[in-house]
């Protein structure tokens, strides 16, 4: 008769599950850092190179030597982090002696907000968050409504480049402050144009689950900010 096996003890049960979790390590998908470096494509523009990385557009401009008019080229790789150049791959030789920190950078000045006004009609659906690292609202419509420009500005980027957000439309109304109009069936502005407050600047298109309705951001500084802490209240 075949004696009864014993239980592994508690080291060798450690020792298999350290070996499984090794395994299984090795036959996942590492995840990707951040990319610290991007090639610049037809469409792109400043803006919608720094909304789609969560970014101040004024911030890659510095780290790249940009001038005031915010110009890049096709083809163009723009750094993505302070210093101007990516992080070095880690070293195979002897390790260097540690470097002292690089300051900081000047924090950003904020202007006061917009006196904002809604972007369109119809219930919050709730809150979307974006691949981008962008938090927004969606607003429930219909088909074809108007989208309106939440405070005057300048739009800045018009188009469907940005994964998520269909065809949109972003809209600098100073050095601080940046909105987000996504889901659009039409555009009504193109790149450069000024807009004032409430002016219909799109057609809504629909979103997720092929429902009419609006994706409307915010960004202070190149960072999402809640929208229903900035609209005023409705009636």
């Amino acid at each position: 008769m075949t004696a009864p096996r014993r239980a592994a003890g508690p080291v060798a049960l450690a020792l298999v599950l350290a070996l499984l979790a090794a395994l299984g390590g090795c036959g996942g998908t590492p995840r990707r850092p951040a990319p610290a470096t991007y090639v610049v494509s037809p469409g792109d523009t400043l803006y919608s190179i720094s909304w789609r990385h969560g970014l101040d557009y004024r911030d890659v401009a510095r780290w790249n030597g940009i001038g005031g008019d915010y110009r890049i080229d096709v083809g163009q790789v723009l750094t993505l982090a302070p210093g101007g150049r990516a992080p070095a791959a880690a070293a195979t030789s002897r390790p260097r002696a540690a470097q002292p920190a690089a300051p900081l950078p000047a924090p950003l000045p904020v202007t006061p907000a917009p006196h904002w006004s809604w972007p369109a009609d119809g219930a919050v659906a709730g809150t979307v968050a974006k691949p981008s690292g962008g938090v927004g609202l969606q607003i429930d419509g219909a088909l074809g409504s108007p989208v309106r420009a939440a405070a005057a500005g300048r739009v800045v980027y018009t188009g469907s480049g940005l994964r998520a957000y269909g065809e949109l439309v972003i809209i600098k109304h100073d050095d601080t402050w940046l909105t987000a109009y996504g889901y659009n069936r039409e555009l009504l502005v193109h790149e450069g144009d000024t807009v004032r407050a409430g002016q219909p600047i799109a057609a809504m298109g629909v979103g997720p689950g092929q429902q009419p309705m609006l994706y409307f951001e915010i960004r202070m500084n190149g960072r999402p900010v809640d929208p229903r802490a900035q609209l005023p209240p409705r009636g």
